[in-house]
C-alpha cells in the first residue's frame, strides 16, 4: 500500500461511526466539553496499545490463536454493553445547570478511561491493526520506522478527530438546540453502545 493510502485508510477508519464516536458524543453532550475531551484523549491514547502489541508480535498471536481474539472480543463486547447500561441509568444533569457543576458529575480520569478501554478492548480496531500493520511489518523496514510513524499518526488522528467532535457539540449554538433533548440523545448513544456491544458478542 502507498503511504496516501494507508492515510486515507486511517481517516476513513476514524471517521467512521462507532462505539468511540457513541461514547464521546454521549459525555460531551450530558457532561460537558471537558468530559468530551477527555474521553477523546483517552481513545487518542489507547491507540498506543494497538501499536505496542502489533510491533511486540503478539499481533500474529492473536491471528493465530482464535480462542484468545473471542476472549478479547467478548471483553470489549461487555464492556460497550456496561458503558450503555451505565449510561441509561445514570441522571442527566438539569438543563439550568451550569457547565461546571455537569462537568462535576464525573471526574476526568473516569471519562479518560471509559475513551481508553472503549478503544483498547475494540476488536474493530484490533482487527485493523491486524490486517494493516501485518504489511507494513511486513516491508524491509528492520526498526519498523514506517509502522511507527503510521501508529503516532493514527494516535493522532482519533484525538484530533474526538476532540474536535466534542468542541462541535458543544459550542453554544448546538447546545441550544440540543439541551431540550439531552435525555433522548444520552439514551440513543448509551442504546448504540450496547448495540454495537450485542453485535461484536454475537458475531461469528
Amino acid at each position: 500500500m502507498t503511504t496516501l493510502t494507508l492515510a486515507l485508510l486511517g481517516l476513513l477508519i476514524v471517521i467512521s461511526p462507532g462505539a468511540d464516536f457513541a461514547l464521546v458524543l454521549k459525555n460531551s453532550l450530558v457532561y460537558g466539553r471537558r468530559a468530551g475531551i477527555h474521553t477523546a484523549l483517552g481513545i487518542g491514547l489507547a491507540i498506543g496499545v494497538h501499536i505496542s502489541y502489533s510491533l511486540l508480535g503478539i499481533s500474529y498471536l492473536i491471528s493465530q490463536s482464535q480462542w484468545l481474539f473471542t476472549v478479547i472480543r467478548y471483553a470489549g463486547a461487555a464492556y460497550l454493553i456496561y458503558l450503555g447500561i451505565k449510561g441509561l441509568c445514570e441522571k442527566t444533569p438539569e438543563p439550568k445547570s451550569t457547565p461546571h457543576l455537569q462537568a462535576a458529575v464525573v471526574t476526568q480520569p473516569r471519562t479518560f478511561m471509559q475513551g481508553f478501554f472503549c478503544n483498547a478492548l475494540n476488536p474493530k480496531t484490533m482487527l485493523f491493526f491486524l490486517s494493516i500493520f501485518s504489511q507494513i511489518l511486513g516491508t524491509n523496514d528492520p526498526h519498523h520506522q514506517e509502522a511507527l510513524l503510521y501508529g503516532f499518526y493514527l494516535m493522532a488522528l482519533h484525538g484530533i478527530w474526538f476532540c474536535l467532535l466534542a468542541l462541535f457539540v458543544t459550542t453554544e449554538k448546538l447546545q441550544q438546540i440540543l439541551r431540550a433533548i439531552t435525555r433522548p440523545v444520552q439514551h440513543m448513544c448509551s442504546l448504540g453502545l450496547i448495540s454495537f456491544g450485542a453485535l461484536l458478542a454475537l458475531r461469528s
